[in-house]
């Protein structure tokens, strides 16, 4: 009695984990025509590219986890500038370029998307969304946390506070 007791337990427990569990597709663009995606010399572009890719798919995905089970959440990057800017060539004989943050340069996203709820209804939609965070040097941040931190949450809280409330209350 008490083994299938720990077993109801654990399995109540994990249950509203995986009561959302929606999906993302992302598609891209060219990336040498978004507005700020530049590498700095100590990375190859191709390899930097894939970088951005798999750390904004991974975020993407994992807000669309938050979303109701069979919900897909499709995105189109149409134009992407990073926080920060790499600086050329910083005069000190050293060659790398590193990307250093400052106010004058926010992250800023432009994408479509679409949310399909299980029956494929469109339940949310936008095109040409601009998405930016002037103030994003403000407040704690951990260093090093992840090297798109503000670009990741500046999406996140746009999907967070804008359109999982918005999804919700259609339902």
């Amino acid at each position: 009695m008490i083994k299938i007791n720990k077993a109801l337990l654990v399995t109540s427990l994990l249950l509203p984990a995986f009561a959302y569990s929606g999906e993302a597709e992302v598609k891209w663009q060219n990336f040498d025509d978004y507005s700020d995606v530049r590498p700095g010399s100590n990375w190859k572009k191709e390899n930097y590219y894939n970088s951005v890719k798999r750390n904004h798919e991974k975020t993407f995905r994992k807000l669309a986890s938050k979303l109701p089970d069979g919900y897909v959440f499709s995105v189109e990057v149409t134009d992407l500038d990073l926080a920060g800017e790499v600086l050329l060539g910083n005069g000190n004989g050293n060659s790398t370029e590193p990307r250093v943050m400052s106010s004058t340069y926010s992250p800023k996203i432009t994408l479509n998307y679409t949310v399909k709820s299980n029956d494929g209804k469109v339940v949310s939609q936008d095109s040409n969304l601009k998405l930016k965070d002037m103030s994003y040097l403000d407040g704690i941040v951990m260093r090093y946390k992840d090297s798109y931190y503000y670009d990741n949450k500046l999406i996140a809280e746009w999907f967070e506070d804008k359109l999982l409330p918005s999804i919700e209350s259609a339902e």
